[in-house]
């Protein structure tokens, strides 16, 4: 009997070794191949656990317990907790993970809320002791299903401790009365045991990626002491029945305050970071790295987000420069860009908010039940907004600076463009905008890269409309001098177009101009007002010559005085040999003694007359 269990714990190794799971090997993240993996994920925030900012109702309930009692309050705790069921079903299914798969993400970092695990220390019926629930361990188990046939990592990050490890509630369910992680030895007693059990269960599982012990700390621990002796403590629960798995440890003050927790006292360990709203220059990680060569560790930044396209690209290219995974932060939000999924708010959930803060009735408990219960529906991927130009600009905008037809194809002319669907990719490749990111961390002043706060998560400003004209429900708006959007387009034919362009504003002299494969194929137009903001009216351009096949066309702006620009519909009025040739725009040339002109067909410098060539340049 004992050769026989032998035996099978022999071959148990062998195939464990066989599979894919991670470790750490020098300053690297290997597999059991010993081959790097660069960690490329994302984070279901919000699932777990719940967070006000990102359920607009921070200022009167930021945390999730806050939320909680007032929907107790609202509706009961029956329907209260048919609704948080209903929520943590949509909110993170196996379509995300597929998605996230063929979006070319290789990991997901679970938020975990420990409650899903296990009692509070108040509710437990005699002290000291463990009352586990399979909540928590049944949503792990289900992402670890829907995780392995993609070859995914799913790393487990407690997110929301027993009492809480931060003064800022609102991202980890802390109560202020009640007492927090640090002031608690009971607390610390439940996380290490619930650690521990988390360990024994996915101990043999290849694509658990690891375990982030403690999310954000932010509490005044002098010298991190206190927080080193919770971290080792941890890590004996967990070695005790688990020796294969990553361990992940974050700082104090949100991640970033690695003091007192070094030299490492694991073999396998990464030390983690978190950076939001700062610049990305060469130089910026320089106060991180040191810490990955000194203790011969690998690093992992395991949360960032909450910013533009522009800073989402940049950010993953500094850290990938630098030989360093990354984790982003949130698959999806309630009423913001800057998640793959947006999620709308139902009118019925407007009217909660509305009343929790004073500002309307208070609904009746069916009509808040069956609102939040809509606003649980609108999770699912189906009922959600999906901002195609995130998962673009983290993984494809950091390979390349090639642009690509937003809606997968070109658009076609004659037909209609509409000007919030200029192509996917970078700042000055597909489009110019002067305000890109968010760098208040290192300027001290918030900058909203988009103004409009629509539609997608670019420098250009896009806001709703509700025109019934060549309208896609959006345009874009808060134009400033030199900037410009890029549309791949298929023109069918060579001909000549009119183009309608359809324009709102307030005032009269906006100037923009349009290009095709940076030659200018319109003189600069003026625009005078059309009533206000949201009236759209038709602006026609005449006699525009266009090449046959695809070609970039770009929409310049030409001043700063502000113009709405929702769509441009191109149709042909003629052949090209029926139009005259024209000046279309002049300017004087770089050495201030040529001319250059924008005529409106090619023509050869030989057919010029000499003597112009010799009093002015042709360009």
């Amino acid at each position: 009997m004992k050769n026989y269990v032998l035996f099978i714990s022999l071959m148990f190794t062998v195939l464990f070794s066989w599979g894919q799971g991670l470790h750490t090997q020098g300053t690297q993240i290997v597999n059991s191949n010993n081959e790097e993996v660069l960690l490329r994920g994302y984070g279901p925030g919000g699932w777990q656990i719940m967070e006000g900012y990102m359920m607009q109702t921070s200022g009167f309930a930021g945390s999730q317990h806050e939320i909680k009692e007032k929907l107790v309050e609202l509706m009961g705790e029956s329907n209260t907790e048919t609704f948080f069921n209903k929520w943590r079903e949509n909110h993170f299914t196996q379509r995300d993970v597929d998605s996230l798969a063929a979006w070319g993400f290789n990991s997901i970092r679970i938020p975990m809320h420990y409650n899903l695990f296990t009692l509070p220390i108040e509710e437990e019926a005699v002290a000291g002791e463990n009352t586990w629930t399979e909540t928590g361990f049944e949503l792990i188990d289900d992402v670890l299903a829907w995780a392995a046939p993609h070859d995914i990592y799913v790393i487990l990050d407690m997110h929301a401790t027993p009492g809480g490890q931060g003064a800022g509630s609102e991202i980890n369910d802390y109560d202020p009365s009640k007492p927090s992680l640090w002031e608690s030895q009971e607390n610390r007693d439940k996380l290490v045991a619930l650690w521990t059990r988390i360990a024994d269960r996915y101990k043999n599982n290849e694509w658990i990626g690891g375990y982030d012990l403690i999310n954000e700390t932010h509490w005044n621990l002098p010298g991190n002491t206190l927080l080193r002796e919770v971290f080792e403590d941890i890590t004996a629960g967990i070695r005790s029945v688990d020796t294969n798995h990553i361990i992940y440890i974050e700082g104090n003050s949100y991640a970033n305050d690695h003091s007192g927790l070094t030299p490492p006292w694991d073999d396998n360990m990464v030390y983690s970071f978190h950076k939001y709203w700062s610049t990305n220059n060469p130089g910026d990680l320089d106060w991180i790295l040191p810490l990955r060569e000194q203790q011969n560790v690998p690093l992992w930044m395991g949360e960032s987000g909450e910013n533009s396209n522009t800073w989402f690209t940049d950010a993953v290219s500094l850290f990938e420069d630098n030989n360093i995974g990354w984790a982003w932060w949130a698959v999806r939000k309630i009423g913001d860009i800057d998640s793959p999924y947006a999620i709308d708010i139902n009118p019925g959930y407007q009217d909660i908010l509305d009343y929790w803060q004073g500002n309307g009735s208070q609904p009746t408990q069916t009509e808040a039940f069956n609102s939040m219960m809509a606003l649980a529906d609108n999770l699912l991927v189906e009922n959600s907004r999906f901002r195609k130009d995130i998962p673009d600009a983290l993984i494809r905008q950091v390979q390349t600076d090639e642009t690509i037809p937003y809606n997968g194809t070109a658009s076609v002319i004659p037909g209609v463009v509409h000007m919030s669907d200029f192509d996917l990719g970078k700042n000055n490749f597909a489009y110019y905008d002067t305000v890109v990111g968010d760098y208040n961390l290192s300027t001290g002043d918030y900058t909203a890269w988009n103004s409009g706060w629509s539609y997608r998560n670019d420098g250009v400003d896009i806001e709703k409309n509700t025109d019934d004209v060549n309208s896609n429900g959006f345009h874009v708006g808060f134009v400033e001098q030199g900037e410009w959007m890029k549309y791949t387009v298929n023109i069918t034919e060579a001909a000549v177009y009119k183009a309608t362009v359809r324009v709102a504003t307030q005032e009269t002299g906006g100037e923009f101009y349009l290009s095709i494969d940076e030659q200018e194929i319109t003189a600069t137009q003026v625009v005078s007002s059309t009533g206000g903001w949201t009236q759209f009216s038709m602006f026609e351009i005449e006699d525009i010559i266009l090449p046959e096949g695809q070609h970039s066309l770009k929409l310049h702006i030409n001043n700063s005085i502000p113009v709405n620009f929702s769509s441009i519909e191109f149709e042909t009025t003629a052949t090209v040999d029926a139009l005259a040739l024209t000046a279309l725009n002049g300017k004087t040339g770089a050495d201030e003694k040529s001319l250059e002109v924008t005529i409106s067909e090619p023509v050869l410098e030989a057919s010029l007359n000499a003597a112009r060539r010799s009093i002015y340049s042709f360009d």
